[in-house]
Order: structure tokens, then C-alpha cells, then sequence
């Protein structure tokens, strides 16, 4: 469980193929304080540890993890959100997110808007019912108001900080990103399908 706050940059170092995709991240954690096994998000996606190094870890992703995320589109060098494991008595400072990536989005335009950026992104159709204007969602891994929506279209705005704290500073024109849509939003969905 997380909070969509992002507490690192990583840094993708190297990707190797093993049957499932394995990959180490350079962080700025105190790898001496992680323990295997522990769940590490990765741009929003939920890894397992499975090494670690004095300045990075090492993740083993599924083929299917690959095929639902961005992950696919990983390479040497690509920055990365990255947010430890929410511990009992941690402030939920954002909402609360699984690491359970529920599609990719596509940035399909940036606004300035006096210092911050107006980002729109194009949903999936099956998720655009999940968001709702003033509703929560993480794009890769952070947790984010949204502004407006129109159809699979939706705006998110980001202020200096989110940009100098996350690689949301980096964004452009035809990035996809990871999608988590709220878990609350899942649940009435899925009551009001039960009604």
C-alpha cells in the first residue's frame, strides 16, 4: 500500500531478460534499511525486491506486469518515481494507492498555465468512467487532483514542486503513463453494476 507521494528519483541502470524481465534501479534510499521481498513502487507499479546493491535494487517483472504497464518502454537511463511501502503510522499525505497499475494513458497535451503545467491525458475508454473531476488518480506512482475531464480526456495541473520533486518535469507529447485509477471510485463502480 502507498500514498502516490513520491520520496525518490530512481534511475533505470540495467534491464536483462531471465524469463521475466529484471531490472536494477539506482536509488537515493538507504538500501541498508530494505529488506528482500519488500515492495518497492516504480513509477506507480508495485516490485519486489529481489537484490539489492549499496546504491540500488533489483526487480523481477512479469510478462504480464510488462504487458498492462509502461514498463515495456523501459531503458537504461529513464528516471523513475519511486516510493516505499506505506508503514502503520505514516501521514497519508496523497490517497491510497495499490501499486495495481490499471492501464496506460497518453499525454496528449501540455499547457503552462502562469508557473505550473496543464497536462491532458487520453485514458483507456473501459477506465475513463473510473475518473472524475475533483477525484483522485496516480499517474507513474503520484497521487493527483483531477481538473477536468471530457470523455477519455482529462486534465491534471502541476504545480513547481510535483515537477522538481517527481519526473513529471519531464514530461511531453505522447508519453504513456501508468494509470491507477482511485480503489474507491473501483468499489462504487462495481456496487452500483451489483444494484
Amino acid at each position: 500500500m502507498f500514498t502516490g507521494i513520491i520520496t525518490d528519483i530512481g534511475t533505470v541502470v540495467a534491464l536483462e531478460q531471465q524469463g521475466d524481465l529484471r531490472a536494477r534501479i539506482k536509488t537515493g534510499y538507504a538500501t541498508d534499511g530494505i529488506d528482500m521481498g519488500a515492495s518497492i513502487a516504480s513509477d506507480g507499479v508495485c516490485l519486489t525486491v529481489v537484490a539489492l546493491g549499496p546504491d540500488w535494487y533489483e526487480v523481477q517483472i512479469s510478462a504480464e506486469t510488462v504487458d498492462k504497464t509502461n514498463l515495456g518502454t523501459w531503458q537504461p537511463g529513464k528516471r523513475l518515481n519511486l516510493e516505499r511501502a506505506l508503514k502503520v503510522g505514516d501521514e497519508l499525505g496523497g490517497h491510497i494507492v495499490s501499486g495495481h497499475v490499471d492501464g496506460v494513458a497518453e499525454v496528449i497535451a501540455l499547457t503552462d498555465e502562469g508557473d505550473s503545467t496543464r497536462v491532458t491525458l487520453r485514458a483507456p475508454e473501459a477506465l475513463a468512467r473510473f475518473i472524475a473531476p475533483k477525484g483522485s488518480v496516480a499517474l507513474n506512482g503520484t497521487s493527483l487532483t483531477v481538473n477536468a475531464v471530457d470523455g477519455c480526456d482529462f486534465g491534471i495541473n502541476f504545480i513547481p514542486h510535483t515537477k522538481a520533486a517527481t519526473t513529471w518535469g519531464d514530461v511531453a507529447v505522447g508519453d504513456h503513463v501508468n494509470l491507477e485509477i482511485d480503489t474507491l471510485a473501483r468499489y462504487v463502480a462495481r456496487l452500483g453494476e451489483m444494484s
